[in-house]
């Protein structure tokens, strides 16, 4: 069984995430990651986490799977906010332009998603990650498959 399907069975996706926020339950990739959701309207997410050493590739600094993993949630959830019950998503193809490195001294940082265009068999949808300052981390343009359940 699906988490939507464990916290709010046969609702629609807006429901679906906001019994998720209600009930502090989250995906598993956002409690390896360290992020959570923490806005939810409709054709809008945001997410937050922190970037830390837990993400950081060789180099050190954060890995750009840590930004393109906040960025595809924002935009995976903001088109799941328009879904009804018995529709599901997946991401087709998702485009990252990363504007600036991350370290553990970022700080906090948001990934807001927002639906573009919705129809019954493809979404568009789009994020930005920015620190507490506003300063641009990442963007992010995504395509999603609107499928049946």
């Amino acid at each position: 069984m699906s988490l939507v399907d464990e916290v709010a069975p046969g609702r629609p996706g807006i429901e679906q995430l906001r019994a998720m926020l209600q009930t502090g339950r989250g995906a598993g990739i956002g409690t390896s990651l360290d992020f959570t959701l923490v806005e939810v309207e409709e054709g809008r997410t945001v997410f937050e986490g922190t970037p830390g050493p837990h993400a950081y590739n060789p180099i050190g600094t954060v890995h750009g799977g840590y930004a393109a993993t906040l960025l595809d949630s924002a935009c995976g959830c903001a088109v799941h906010s328009r879904l009804s019950a018995d529709q599901g998503y997946t991401t087709l193809e998702l485009k990252v332009a990363y504007h600036k490195a991350m370290t553990a001294a970022t700080g906090p940082v948001r990934a807001e998603g927002k639906v573009i265009t919705m129809g019954r068999r493809a979404a568009f949808a789009e994020a930005r990650l920015t620190g507490a300052d506003g300063t641009l981390y990442a963007s992010a343009t995504s395509t999603l498959l609107v499928i049946s359940r």
